[in-house]
């Protein structure tokens, strides 16, 4: 039986807000369903490197944190999820206003969840977003 939305969101939300980077980062949870999540990251230039772009540690540590948390909301009540492995493809700079990590299942086992991420970067003006990154990462189901 799937888990309510109400109860995914809250599930994750506490999770979330319990973590010191992504509050160091400045990111903010927009969205927790069932096999997805989005993470919200605003520009700052505390956060570049040194051509001004956010650093791909900004972005890596986002675009895992929407996979982890995706993978969560497939987790039993008492079960946590920890970062086994990804890889990560950086495909432009990261430019952008505010940039936005979606965390999604592909595949959710007994023990381990696959998930896709994508990293979306988005301009100040109203132009499409460019995505910037992709991540395939694999979680592990560890008790809590």
């Amino acid at each position: 039986m799937n888990a309510p939305t109400d109860d995914i969101r809250s599930r994750i939300a506490a999770s979330f807000d319990a973590q010191g980077l992504m509050a160091t980062l400045g990111a903010r949870l927009v969205l927790a369903t069932e096999g997805e999540v989005q993470i919200e990251l605003p520009f700052s230039p505390a956060l570049s490197q040194q051509h001004g772009y956010v650093h791909a540690g900004a972005i890596t540590s986002v675009v895992d944190s929407a996979c982890g948390y995706a993978a969560l909301t497939r987790a039993p009540t008492g079960i946590e999820v920890v970062t086994a492995e990804f890889k990560i493809n950086f495909m432009r700079p990261a430019l952008g206003t505010r940039f936005l990590a979606i965390g999604r299942v592909q595949s959710a086992g007994k023990l381990l969840t696959v998930c896709h991420g994508e990293v979306r970067a988005f301009a100040a003006d109203a132009s499409p977003f460019k995505t910037i990154a992709l991540m395939q990462a694999t979680m592990v189901f560890v008790q809590r």
